[in-house]
């Protein structure tokens, strides 16, 4: 049995087979890059946002398709696609714009969408786009908002230009709708501590989410956390340390969410410092392995939810 809800044997479970999302390049960018919010996006944010392994945004969309989706046929036997708009804040645009993307990722292989963006970048009217699509095409939809943490410090440092109330907001106008959700979390924020990384789990559980991603954070060069790193003003998390939040984090995290990843990965080329130079891999597995070591499981400390104090008259669910 596995320590934690992964999200390739949830997704195999649903479709019967292999499912793969493939990221489609958009020529975007974000509130608190252009000066709406705030100015020079986030400090671990380089100028090419996440898509250093996507193709040019430039690219058509259907070409885009085409080629990923042929290459994970290839590379993993997938049957089955998820497009993911994953770059920057992918409802940071025109809504006639938005609703025309929105065709252009329809495909006879996939078997629905993923929508990376912003708390502060929802409105019903994105939402209802979203919905009149779903509908119209019998496909789901998720949508993956960055948070990172609940710390309001933090945020500000990390130059966010948002803050937890946005992040509240946005989930409960999603909640309206029949669509999946997915929180981005850096666990290892060097301004947060142990207790950041419980009470973000909480939150996440809270407010029902489908999904969380987990990251590690990355020294991304010419940013502006690339420049206090060569300075040494910023001290990073250890690997120890990386691993023993990401543990607690799932410990209360509720059994119910799907994880997508406990670790990512970046391009050694463009980054002074990712993974504690070590392959995302085996940090994964050493993490599970320590898991099942202690007999932990995902969602074990998760005792906190549903009138956790009216459980001395047994009528707390009630």
């Amino acid at each position: 049995m596995e320590v934690y809800r992964k999200y390739s044997s949830y997704l195999k479970e649903k479709y019967g087979d292999k499912v793969y999302k493939i990221p489609i390049n958009l020529p975007t960018t974000c509130p608190n890059r252009d000066g709406n919010v705030a100015s020079g996006g986030c400090i671990y944010c380089g100028d090419v946002g996440t898509g250093y392994e996507m193709r040019e945004a430039t690219e058509a969309i259907a070409s885009q398709m085409e080629h990923n989706i042929e290459k994970i046929k290839a590379k993993y036997k997938a049957k089955y696609f998820i497009p993911y708009l994953q770059n920057f804040s992918n409802t940071y645009m025109p809504i006639d714009d938005f609703k025309m993307i929105l065709e252009k990722v329809v495909h006879p292989d996939i078997v629905g969408i993923s929508v990376s963006t912003r708390p502060d970048c929802i409105s019903k009217v994105y939402l209802e786009a979203l919905f009149e699509w779903s509908q119209k095409y019998k496909k789901e939809v998720c949508i993956e908002l960055g948070l990172q943490t609940i710390n309001y410090r933090s945020l500000q440092k990390i130059n966010r230009g948002h803050s937890l109330a946005e992040y509240l907001d946005a989930m409960m106008q999603i909640k309206q709708y029949p669509f999946a959700t997915c929180t981005h979390v850096i666990v290892d924020l060097p301004w947060d501590d142990l207790k950041d990384v419980i009470e973000t789990a909480k939150c996440l559980s809270a407010m029902q989410n489908t999904y969380v991603k987990l990251h590690a954070l990355y020294v991304v060069k010419g940013t502006p956390l690339a420049k206090a790193y060569e300075q040494g003003s910023l001290e990073m998390v250890s690997l120890e340390d990386y691993k023993k939040r990401v543990i607690t984090f799932l410990r209360y995290l509720s059994p119910d969410i799907v994880v997508q990843r406990i670790i990512g990965r970046a391009p050694e080329e463009h980054t002074l410092y990712a993974n504690w130079n070590t392959s995302w891999w085996k940090i994964h597995d050493e993490i599970v392995a320590e898991m099942e070591e202690k007999g932990y499981k995902q969602g074990d400390l998760c005792n906190y939810l549903g009138g956790r104090a009216l459980r001395v008259f047994g009528c707390h669910n009630q």
